[in-house]
């Protein structure tokens, strides 16, 4: 069994986090239920920032909130010093209405509206990360409306793409985001963009992948990263303040997911950017990470209640929980693997393999294919690890399920960060049209 963060055992064979007995916060809270460690995200943002102060270089570790948008994370986000990632008017309304600084904000997105251009204009926000041409002239004809002048990084895409050990220098062209370096998008983008008034380029921002296990694919997209400044720089005498190389640092989900310490990414980062700039006798610029899953990931972990079963002799055993693809989409989606204990029975021995199926009316809502587990009965509760990116952010009202609460625990304290739905939250926008109002059939 592998324990993420403050997970125990305790005494009585219950799983423990953040101080408070799993079996405890079912009774108080019930099942389905998100549990956040909060100190093993703390201690995941203060991982990048020391690492990276240990550089020497400027930084800014920005939080993608895509992975967990809630205003808890973004109030612990502000405490650690973070920056943060936004991608829609919700996410960046959720920001603010948190208290985040406007300044440490950066809006990505591959369409953003001139709704949410608008909307994060007038906050102020520190950055706008350009992903094409339309949006380059809509922005700096909005922020003209407004007789603001704003920062951007051009999202480009550098050619290294990278999926754990794969890293393809040749691929990526084929990608919905940003402008491409392959085929000069990425330098005539340059120079449309320091040709607009209201604009002001600080660099360039890529992204090479996600669940990344090992360092090569940075470091590659640094150095290709660093030639394009140089060309920039010489043809178009524009250097870069601002390089951005995104996110994807992986965490362990199951056996054989091999992440490595945050400090070695950093250090492969920031040491090939000192290499490659350095070199060419180019001022060192301020570098950007975005952590997202690395950073909330495995502080999360989903805890339901078993309900039936099924056994089909020869094929598999079913158990079903109270949760599902409603608040956990990714096995669907991905086919995404977990980790799961009996949270009130963790010290018992295995004793079969089961399926573990969702409520959902769906074949393909299972949660784990083949998971070990002691003789799971009805009422007892099922912890499924690493839930903490990605899961409450897809969640879904499928079938009209209410969608789960989400606790913050930690030195034996638990704390609601997002109240569970109620039947009346689900139809709290509905509204039936004046010609329907009748129960008569005509």
């Amino acid at each position: 069994m592998y324990l993420h963060g403050t997970s125990t055992i305790n005494g009585q064979g219950h799983l423990e986090i953040g101080g408070v007995d799993t079996t405890e916060l079912a009774k108080q809270f019930g099942t389905p239920l998100y549990i956040v460690d909060e100190a093993l995200v703390r201690q995941r943002a203060r991982e990048y920032v020391e690492s990276f102060r240990a550089s020497g270089l400027k930084f800014q570790v920005a939080y993608a909130s895509k992975a967990f948008s809630v205003m808890a994370m973004c109030s612990i986000a502000e405490q650690e010093g973070l920056s943060l990632d936004v991608v829609s008017d919700g996410e960046l309304y959720t920001a603010l209405k948190a208290g985040f600084p406007a300044a440490r904000i950066h809006f990505h997105g591959n369409n953003k509206t001139p709704d949410e251009i608008n909307m994060a204009l007038d906050a102020n926000i520190g950055c706008f990360v350009v992903d094409n041409f339309n949006e380059l002239y809509l922005l700096n004809a909005l922020a003209a409306d407004k007789g603001k002048r704003v920062n951007i990084l051009l999202r480009i895409t550098p050619g290294v793409e990278a999926h754990t050990h794969d890293y393809i220098s040749t691929g990526q062209t084929d990608s919905k985001f940003g402008f491409d370096l392959g085929n000069g998008t990425a330098y005539k983008a340059i120079q449309e963009a320091i040709a607009q008034p209201n604009l002001e380029l600080l660099g360039v921002h890529s992204h090479i992948g996600s669940q990344i296990f090992e360092v090569e694919g940075f470091s590659m997209a640094a150095a290709k990263v660093a030639g394009f400044a140089m060309q920039v720089k010489n043809e178009l005498d524009v250097t870069f303040r601002v390089i951005n190389l995104g996110g994807g640092f992986g965490i362990r989900y199951v056996e054989g997911d091999t992440p490595l310490p945050i400090a070695q990414y950093v250090k492969a980062i920031t040491d090939a950017i000192k290499t490659n700039f350095s070199a060419a006798n180019y001022p060192l610029p301020e570098i950007w990470v975005e952590p997202g899953r690395s950073m909330v990931g495995d502080a999360g972990t989903t805890l339901y209640t078993v309900g039936t079963s099924k056994d089909i002799p020869g094929v598999r055993k079913y158990i079903a929980v109270d949760g599902g693809m409603t608040d956990n989409p990714r096995p669907a989606l991905y086919e995404s693997k977990y980790e799961a204990v009996l949270a009130n029975r963790a010290s018992d021995p295995l004793e079969e393999t089961v399926t573990v199926a969702g409520k959902c009316c769906e074949s393909g809502d299972k949660l784990i294919i083949d998971l070990e587990l002691p003789k799971a009965n009805n009422g007892d509760l099922l912890a499924v690890f690493c839930t903490g990116a990605y899961n409450y952010a897809m969640a879904s009202n499928y079938n009209r399920i209410r969608r789960p609460a989400v606790v913050f625990v930690k030195d034996g304290a638990a704390d609601v960060a997002v109240k569970r739905e109620s039947l009346d939250d689900i139809i709290g926008n509905d509204v039936i049209p004046a010609r329907l109002q009748t129960s008569a059939v005509k």
